[in-house]
């Protein structure tokens, strides 16, 4: 028995360095803190800001369309077959004192040698330039797509980052308790040791404490490490090293809102970028129905060609160039562009659709998570008083414990009393802040 007691005063002492170790290394992780460096350094988050930035792009590509574009085009080959020109007599006509030009039939050859072709165009886009600023404004609106979409991931992110932070201090809480009660066995355990010595109490007593302490402190242990995890889990949301210390912060109980629905309603339609996200697929669908209308407008630029052959005999001009117009234009397409107008209307409609069955489901959110937070208010001061008066119960239990009027087991029972408390109360805290954490999702990120 001796050697069993100094064996868990070892581990017992060995625990407590470790954890005063940890305490001077680990930084106080406040809630603030953590949401700052996860919109700093989460993965996903700069994933999505990286798709706003390549939009941005793409809207930059577009916009060069509307200027000249510049081509070039160069074959270098070798030639299969002569290129041969045949002059009848007299094909450049008959002068006088001259006679035919020429004066008989002529064919002149070229030799088989390589060539080389090369072209230049410059063309200015003129009627396109309607179908070109209707895609530039769909692409401001895909912008603004993702733009909102990264809001939506902001949101998301720091709610989980508000449920990962609340059930790192409901754990720690709860590791706290069953601290605190490994404090008041072993307290216990001193009195009744030397109440068996004094033949006052039992030796099953002191047998009955030393293994509700050895319970407690495999609970504490069965606590402590998935804390651990949580904790792992939270450094890979804030985008930081898994290894990085840290102890949170006491969290204080947030005030319960005084606003009512109605005004929480508008707050989230005017705030959630599903809204804007909506609106903007209907934006969208609307610029691509007048982007397939520009198709039956023709075709016009202004062309600057440049064309010169080499090595293809004499007679062919070495440089020609012509300024002009190219017109291009598609008269009868069997119904093509109707149809496919038609789809976008149809899509136009479905956005609509979408517009308002999104709000209906914003407004259906906000009253669900306004009434569990509701809820969970009222049931945290139901567990608070709980807990108090636990607490006051075994103070009056343990103080008459050891001026020897109650048993040992109305002790223990008291200290059962206040760890089941303890850990109601730690569990009612930690679904008042997460019931707290998605109302404000559910309201939205301020733009």
């Amino acid at each position: 028995m001796q050697t069993q007691a100094m064996f868990r005063v070892a581990i017992a002492g060995s625990l407590l360095w470790s954890s005063a170790a940890c305490a001077q290394s680990e930084e106080q992780l406040t809630l603030d803190t953590a949401v700052a460096l996860a919109l700093q350094h989460n993965r996903q988050l700069r994933s999505s800001r990286i798709d706003v930035m390549k939009v941005g792009d793409r809207l930059a590509a577009a916009r060069t369309q509307r200027l000249p574009q510049f081509s070039w085009y160069t074959l270098a080959a070798q030639r299969l077959t002569e290129v041969n020109f045949r002059f009848d007599q007299g094909v450049f006509g008959t002068y006088p004192g001259i006679g035919p030009i020429p004066g008989t039939d002529t064919e002149i050859r070229t030799p088989l040698k390589p060539s080389l072709l090369m072209i230049g165009q410059v063309t200015q886009p003129l009627s396109q330039l309607y179908k070109i600023s209707l895609g530039i404004k769909q692409l401001q609106v895909e912008q603004e797509f993702a733009t909102e979409a990264e809001r939506a991931k902001k949101s998301e992110i720091v709610n989980q980052i508000k449920q990962s932070y609340y059930a790192i201090v409901q754990a720690q809480s709860a590791l706290d308790a069953v601290e605190e009660s490994i404090r008041l066995y072993r307290e216990t355990d001193r009195i009744t040791e030397q109440y068996v010595i004094q033949q006052v109490a039992l030796k099953s007593d002191s047998l009955d404490i030393k293994a509700r302490l050895a319970k407690a402190e495999y609970d504490a242990l069965a606590i402590r490490n998935p804390l651990e995890t949580q904790k792992e889990q939270l450094n890979l949301l804030l985008g930081r090293d898994l290894r990085t210390l840290f102890r949170v912060a006491p969290t204080e109980v947030a005030r319960l809102t005084e606003a009512q629905l109605p005004e929480l309603q508008k707050i989230a339609i005017e705030r959630r970028p599903e809204m804007k996200q909506a609106s903007l697929r209907a934006k969208q669908a609307e610029y691509d129905r007048r982007i397939l209308k520009s198709d039956y407008i023709p075709t016009v630029s202004l062309s600057v060609n440049y064309f010169s052959p080499v090595n293809y005999g004499s007679l062919i001009p070495s440089n020609i160039a012509a300024a002009g117009v190219l017109f291009q234009w598609e008269p009868f397409d069997w119904g093509r562009k109707k149809h496919q107008i038609s789809e976008k209307e149809r899509v136009i409609e479905q956005a609509g659709l979408e517009q308002r069955q999104t709000e209906d489901q914003i407004i259906l959110e906000v009253n669900t998570r306004f009434r569990k937070l509701q809820e969970a208010k009222q049931l945290l001061a139901v567990a608070g008083l709980s807990r108090e008066l636990a607490q006051e119960k075994l103070r009056v239990t343990t103080n008459r414990y050891k001026q020897e009027v109650v048993l040992i087991k109305d002790v223990l029972q008291q200290q059962a009393t206040l760890a089941e408390a303890n850990h109601q109360y730690s569990q009612t805290l930690a679904a008042f802040w997460i019931a707290n954490a998605d109302l404000e999702k559910a309201l939205g990120e301020p733009r």
